[in-house]
């Protein structure tokens, strides 16, 4: 990105006299707030820069446990978050489009473009201007506006210190040529005095879409199952290139593609074997009976499949968070794959480390038997252990067929770990759901093929 910048000084610029955003429980309301079990002590602002008619506020939250201090980018017209059509979105654009660098109290935000915006707008300093601001009403952690239905803003709210996965990935796929992913056009970067810089904003192309590959799949099962059949294999295939991409320039810093270590098929094994003993703990009566009685099969699956892993499974980076939800069904045909973040839960440097591809097969094949067991409460009539069966097979042909030859009993370890997790997931969030990861762990302990 070009490293020439146009600076804007906004030290000078006091914020308003009420701040009705450090108001804890407008913080804690809001979507993408993201501790909302942990009570606040205390919320400030720490820096302010402003931006035409807008200001980016820095929030700072303490926590009443003592634990870890968060920031937040908080984005205000008139001491409130924005609306359509007030212009602040539009004007992040701007800044990006002008390598802006806006100055604040005690920190810079750090605004930069790519080359994938002079494609995707020409002139985009002036265009952005006339375009349109719609903000995507959607339950996630982070932000996102469309702009003039050809661009999509995703501020991120939380400000992590280094880099972060979605845009470093997002930026590789589209360096790389890989068009399945939306093209990322800018940035924007928090850099706080003595920290390192955060992701505060992220510009990429807008795709659009009927919905999600969720929203399709569960169409398909309720109409026409082998339709759903033929989308697996879709989806199986565009794992199979995203997947081929991000191990296509090994060479490059942060984006290795070589045999896993020793160490690493070492922590596989650990990090199955917590989220079997997570599970176990999780649940009580008869799910926890069950648990108990299938935990030493599945810890011999899990000793016998990572202890022979060395030497043959491969590393890259990775989705690392894959799922129905993760790929958009583009009005035009295909799949475009959103979202790299990864699990949100897990640490930021954590998320950035290589892994084994097949845990992003794993979490698909887990996707789509969430969707059949959905799909058969809806419509009793269908066979969703068979559906499921032909849909995985499905899937792993085309998924080999880009990538060759997988092993079979690393990708079941990995779903059995996945449904570990799925467990815990269920009987702390979603109760009434806790018998599908049940089902699956039965299944993928007694050796069954998904």
């Amino acid at each position: 990105m070009p490293s020439a910048r146009r600076s804007t000084d906004a030290a000078a610029a006091a914020p308003v006299s009420v701040n009705p955003i450090l108001d804890s429980r407008w913080l804690a309301a809001q979507r993408w707030f993201r501790a909302k079990q942990r009570p606040l002590a205390t919320v400030r602002q720490t820096d302010v820069a402003s931006l035409e008619n807008a200001e980016l506020q820095v929030l700072e939250v303490v926590y009443a446990d003592g634990g870890s201090v968060d920031r937040y980018l908080v984005p205000t017209v008139d001491g409130g978050e924005p609306v359509d059509g007030d212009g602040a979105w539009a004007a992040i654009l701007r800044a990006m489009a002008e390598n802006t660098e806006l100055r604040g109290e005690r920190g810079r935000f750090l605004c930069s473009r790519t080359a994938a915006l002079d494609d995707l707008l020409p002139s985009a300093a002036q265009a952005s201007a006339a375009l349109g601001e719609r903000r995507l009403m959607v339950e996630q952690s982070n932000t996102s506006v469309v702009l003039g239905e050809r661009l999509i803003l995703k501020l991120y709210r939380l400000l992590e210190p280094g880099e972060s996965p979605d845009l470093e990935v997002s930026a590789f796929l589209t360096d790389v040529g890989f068009a399945d992913t939306p093209a990322v056009a800018g940035a924007m970067a928090y850099a706080a005095q003595n920290d390192e810089p955060a992701a505060a904003a992220m510009l990429q192309a807008f795709v659009p879409s009927a919905g999600d590959a969720w929203a399709a799949m569960l169409i398909a099962l309720e109409h026409e199952p082998a339709r759903g059949v033929e989308i697996a294999a879709e989806l199986g295939g565009v794992t199979g290139a995203m997947h081929a991409a991000l191990a296509s320039r090994p060479d490059t810093a942060n984006f290795p593609a070589r045999v896993a270590t020793m160490d690493e098929t070492a922590a596989w094994r650990a990090s199955a074997e917590r989220q079997l003993a997570q599970a176990v703990t999780a649940v009580s009566g008869e799910p926890h009976r069950r648990l108990v009685a299938l935990a030493p099969a599945v810890t011999a699956r899990f000793a016998d499949t990572f202890g022979s892993a060395s030497g043959e499974a491969r590393v890259s980076r990775i989705h690392g968070d894959y799922h129905l939800g993760q790929l958009l069904e583009r009005t035009d045909g295909g799949f475009s794959i959103i979202d790299f973040e990864g699990e949100p839960a897990r640490p930021l440097a954590e998320r950035r480390l290589p892994g084994s591809p097949l845990r992003d097969v794993a979490g698909l094949l887990r996707s789509l038997d969430y969707a059949a067991r959905t799909a058969q409460q809806i419509k009793p009539t269908l066979d969703a252990d068979g559906w499921l069966r032909e849909a995985c097979a499905a899937v792993i042909a085309a998924y080999t067929a880009v990538i060759g030859p997988s092993d079979a009993a690393l990708l079941a370890a990995f779903e059995l770990e996945k449904a570990c997790y799925e467990i815990r997931y269920e009987a702390g969030n979603r109760p009434d759901w806790l018998w599908i990861p049940l089902l699956a762990v039965d299944r993928l302990a007694s050796g069954a093929a998904s």
